[in-house]
């Protein structure tokens, strides 16, 4: 396929041989003045941001709490006494140089730079990228020179030419996308992100370098800077998908304008240049995936993802391999021909799709053909597609009503929560809108069962006065008494009778409180009710379900845990719950659990949640429930579960080009044989899917590579639609080109996914050495491979994965892989009620198989922000951060700080958010006026502070203002857990527990510090270029789990 004129006009340039065709990067409606932040930022001149006339007065300058009554300060919150010593990591800096002898850290960027007529074989990437410094300091400036970038967070962040985000990595490759003029966006130019360790330092000098000679810590490799700057650029200027090929990280927002090759948001390849052959991946030890969201979210701003009707013919498909149309397919023959981009087989154009085409082979309508010019497009499809006739979405709530819930408070808040999420907050709901104010599309329905040892159907129909319930008491075969059309109603009109059900529900029950629910049973009668329609079931459970057909027991064993069978309690071996999940996929049905553990006790999620994962659904866990602190956070996750984009009776399929394979799939689904297409009960908005692929040849590096998802579901509102998001990547002979275009959050998104799917099979322990040998032989092959000018002491990391063993360290840090440490940790919650989940370094197997699911559906956001978590101080807030721009209408952010226990200061107040749980931790010296300022006038200590607290007060003070205002941002950029802030007081909260744990660069229960991580991997990366590095076959399994994909 060398003639690629079909798609000449994808790019934002004019093309040379159609002046007239232009295509505009972005329209007025898709590029908004600003990334788009929540609505209702408080910025009332009483309290908002100060003004430019604000003066010091014998205080900080543009202090906001001049006037306000408050004492005047110093240094803001912060007590006088100088900064600990300890801050500075001198111990472990110390020790490092005494470990290693001579080591050095420094970003790479060396390679050869490709011949000219080569290099327009390739579909967008710049190749001829800056290389980077091989000297100590990787190019940073040294004596009085101040270094730039991220080495001072407290610059102002000013996009000047020579800035590192002021250009994107253009892609001259192909001469159909010219180059604009300009410095190129590289993220792997970032200065100061290098360093020099051990006996390779220069003398010591400059900013870089404490007086005893060693290494600033903030020349390690930063995740809070490397998401800091690209947050910062993003915020004015469009992600363009052919121009620039390095996507954004995955923690950042961004607005994306699609040119052909689909947005970031809907598919992440780990490597966008591909080496032509399998042997010159294998070189670089990196997985070749592909991470999928199909539905995921847009900003607002964004343009929306256009659905076409091509009648009954359906969309154009290439015969031979079933391609969907898409912009790289090419045109011939006058237009009477398609060649397909994936096999280059030619087809017949169907003569209601015939269109001429140009001298330059572009179809004359291509600018009105949005398949030929977006990469992400849906088709509504003919009736050969349907599995059963499309109507609007079920939605089924199962209400457990025994005494765990009752007593807990739990059955109440999911009812508070239900009701919010189907009638928001206003008591008056547009039954004609079709948008926020109905968050249900029309034709939805929704029915109502509660359950404990009986099963309770609700007919909520509008014509009647109020509700009726009939019980079902047979739980060995129960059938749907009302029948699935007497179940469902329309939420709109039958409101007055479902708000007074739900109402009653709580009372109904109370002195009744049968102790063990009957689970299976209720899922099979829900499924009876949807089998003919499919839909979502909603599901809360608060108990071990211990009655009736299905019951479960307590298989959570102490003496299981470290050993070989623990891995048993990681998955179901159940027959009834299996056969239910695989009934419940083929019937187009999937469940969502809210589960809460009072007091920490067993649930069995390997057996629940197996439902939930195989039916593609989710699990929200909440251990230690307790109704006052986490009420608001199941509402606003069960508001978030129903208003979410969700698709129900979903088929997946992944292609690729000739010369790759799909070799596995990771995630939640139901996947028959392999080789056969993805089966979900439901999709939605939040899922992600890895999608692993092998070679079946060798490339051919004068074409580009290329691969189409295409999603079948039916939409919420009745519609059956097939979603296609197509990808591509250039090919080169040379691994040293794909080592300049790694996507680092996808690497880490497939390696996590495969992890996770693996916990089933191997121990834990042979996981976290795969994970310790993935990463040694991902940086060993690049030292060994593409840097082998720097001394041999020298630790280099590649541009693009220079976080990326940090994200490796967190991932052996979560619940889901982490060590078990011998102590043991008892406290209470809040309340006195003792917390079974002992040890900071103990893991329960709910625990465990709650994250290890988690994983296998995060996408790159949610699980980058689990991994390393943001972290922001409140003590030391700037006057005018938390609040829009006057001059741009932006939020300013704070800097984020890192996650180590070195950069919390005494009296600090820090926000630390890891996308499931929001901390608000609070050293035992805070200042009173801090906490008078954030929580009221009554609130001077951390003993007065309510310790179920789950929002701030709205307060009409500066700090207070600051914070909610980050917190509403922070809750539009994480995954599906709604954001609610939990209480960490210093010596008071079982919770700091958890805070101790999200400090991942600290060295806690068996696992290393940062630096000590570092040092392990540096040692292993100089065995393995000595040839001592040992690989054997047997002991902790590494060489095996290798053999299975890594």
């Amino acid at each position: 396929m060398a003639d690629h004129a079909a798609y000449h006009t994808i790019g934002d340039q004019e093309d040379p041989a159609n002046p007239q065709s232009r295509i505009q990067p972005a329209a007025p409606q898709f590029r908004p003045s600003i990334t788009p932040t929540p609505a209702g930022y408080y910025q009332d001149s009483s309290y908002g941001a100060p003004t430019p006339q604000t003066q010091q007065q014998g205080g900080v300058a543009n202090s906001p709490y001049q006037g306000q009554g408050a004492p005047t300060q110093e240094q803001g919150y912060f007590p006088q006494p100088a900064r600990s010593p300890q801050l500075q990591y001198d111990g472990a800096m110390g020790g490092l140089s005494s470990q290693m002898g001579s080591m050095g850290l420094g970003a790479d960027g060396s390679g050869t730079v490709r011949a000219g007529k080569k290099k327009h074989r390739h579909a967008y990437h710049n190749l001829e990228a800056p290389a980077g410094s091989s000297q100590a300091f990787n190019g940073i400036p040294q004596g009085d020179v101040n270094p730039t970038g991220y080495l001072d967070t407290n610059q102002p962040q000013q996009m000047a030419p020579g800035h590192p985000y002021a250009g994107h990595n253009i892609t001259p490759a192909m001469n159909q996308f010219p180059a604009p003029s300009g410095s190129a966006y590289m993220p792997g130019s970032r200065p100061g992100t290098g360093v020099g360790m051990g006996s390779q330092l220069p003398a010591p000098s400059g900013p870089g370098v404490s007086p005893q000679g060693r290494v600033d810590p903030e020349q390690i490799p930063s995740i809070p800077r490397s998401r800091d700057g690209p947050a910062q650029y993003y915020l004015d200027h469009i992600y363009h998908t052919m121009n620039q090929h390095l996507p954004p990280p995955g923690a950042v927002p961004f607005i994306a304008y699609d040119q052909g090759n689909s947005s970031p948001k809907f598919a992440r390849l780990t490597l966008n240049c591909i080496p032509a052959t399998s042997e010159a991946l294998t070189a670089t030890a990196l997985p070749l995936g592909l991470v999928l969201q199909p539905l995921a979210p847009l900003a607002p701003g964004e343009q929306p993802i256009p659905v076409l009707d091509f009648g009954e013919a359906g969309p154009p498909r290439c015969r031979r391999c079933r391609t969907y149309i898409n912009p790289f397919m090419t045109f011939g023959a006058g237009g009477n021909k398609f060649v397909c981009n994936m096999c280059t087989f030619p087809n017949d154009v169907a003569p209601e799709y015939f269109a001429p085409t140009d001298p330059s082979g572009v179809r004359v309508d291509r600018e009105q053909r949005p398949e030929l010019r977006l990469g992400t497009v849906e088709f509504m499809v003919p009736k050969e597609y349907w599995a059963k006739e499309p109507i609007g979405l079920r939605w089924l709530f199962l209400i457990d009503v025994g005494q765990e819930a009752i007593n807990r408070g739990f059955l109440e808040a999911f009812c508070d929560g239900i009701l919010g999420a189907l009638y928001g907050e206003d008591s008056v709901i547009d039954e004609n809108a079709d948008g926020p104010g109905r968050p249900l599309p029309p034709g939805s329905k929704v029915g109502f069962v509660t359950f404990d040892k009986d099963i309770h159907f609700y007919n909520c129909n509008a014509s009647l006065e109020s509700a009726q319930m009939l019980v079902m008491p047979d739980i060995e075969d129960p059938f749907v008494p009302l029948g699935s059309e007497g179940l469902f109603v329309d939420a709109y009109e039958s409101r007055s009778t479902i708000t007074s059900v739900l109402t009653q529900i709580p009372k109904l029950f109370s002195d009744i409180k049968n102790p063990e629910p009957a689970l299976l049973p209720t899922l099979n009668a829900a499924l009876a009710a949807l089998t003919a329609t499919g839909g979502k079931i909603i599901c809360s459970l608060s108990a071990l379900p211990t009655w009736g057909p299905g019951r479960l027991f307590m298989r959570d064993d102490q003496k299981l845990h470290g050993i070989d069978t623990e891995k048993k309690l990681f998955q179901t071996e159940h027959p009834g719950w299996k056969k239910c999940a695989n009934k419940m996929t083929e019937s187009g049905v999937g469940v969502d659990f809210f589960l809460a553990s009072p007091g920490g006790v067993y649930m069995d999620i390997a057996t629940i949640g197996h439902v939930s994962a195989q039916t593609g659904g989710e699990t929200f866990f909440y251990p230690n429930f307790h109704a006052q602190r986490d009420g608001l956070k199941l509402s606003l996750e069960v508001k978030h579960t129903v208003t979410r984009e969700t698709g129900y009776q979903a088929l997946m399929k992944v292609r690729c080009s000739n010369g790759l394979q799909v070799s596995s799939y990771h995630g939640n689904f139901l996947q028959h044989t392999f080789g056969a297409d993805l089966e979900f009960g439901v999709m939605d908005a939040d899922k992600a899917i890895g999608v692993m692929f092998s070679y079946d040849g060798k490339l051919d590096t004068k074409l580009d590579a290329h691969f189409q998802c295409a999603l079948l579901y039916t939409t919420a509102n009745g519609e059956r639609r097939v979603r296609c998001t197509n990808t591509v990547a250039s090919v080169s002979e040379s691994a040293v080109d794909s080592m300049r275009f790694i996507d680092q959050d996808a690497v880490v998104n497939m390696i996590a996914k495969e992890a996770a799917t693996r916990m089933t099979e191997r121990t834990l322990k042979e996981i976290r050495s795969a994970l310790t040998e993935k990463t040694i032989d991902i940086l060993a092959g690049y030292r060994k491979a593409f840097s082998g000018s720097h001394p041999p002491g020298q630790l280099v990391l590649p541009e693009n994965l220079k976080e990326f063993s940090m994200y490796t360290l967190g991932l052996l840090k979560c619940r889901a892989f982490k060590g078990t440490s011998l102590s043991v940790q008892s406290h209470r919650d809040p309340a006195g009620h003792p917390l079974n989940s002992l040890s900071a370094g103990s893991e329960p197997s709910d625990r465990r198989t709650y994250t290890m699911r988690l994983l296998k559906s995060a996408s790159p956001l949610e699980l980058g922000l689990l991994l390393y978590p943001r972290i922001i101080p409140l003590h030391s807030l700037e006057a005018t951060a938390g609040f829009p721009s006057p001059e741009t209408g932006h939020l300013l952010l704070p800097p984020t700080l890192r996650a180590s226990f070195s950069r919390i200061e005494e009296g600090g107040a820090y926000l630390v958010d890891d996308g499931q749980v929001c901390l608000l931790w609070l050293h035992a010296h805070v200042s009173p006026n801090l906490l008078e300022d954030l929580f009221g006038p009554q609130c001077t200590t951390l003993a007065s502070l309510d310790p179920f607290l789950s929002q701030l007060p709205v307060l009409e003070t500066h700090l207070n203002c600051q914070v909610r205002n980050l917190l509403a941002y922070w809750g539009t950029i994480r995954g599906s857990k709604g954001l609610t802030v939990q209480l960490a007081r210093q010596g008071l909260d079982g919770s700091e527990y958890e805070f101790a744990r999200l400090l991942v660069e600290d060295r806690n229960a068996e696992a290393m510090s940062y630096v000590d991580w570092l040092v392990h991997v540096h040692r292993g990366i100089q065995m393995e270029l000595a040839g001592q590095r040992k690989k054997e076959d047997s002991g902790d399994g590494m060489a095996g789990l290798r053999a299975m994909g890594w």
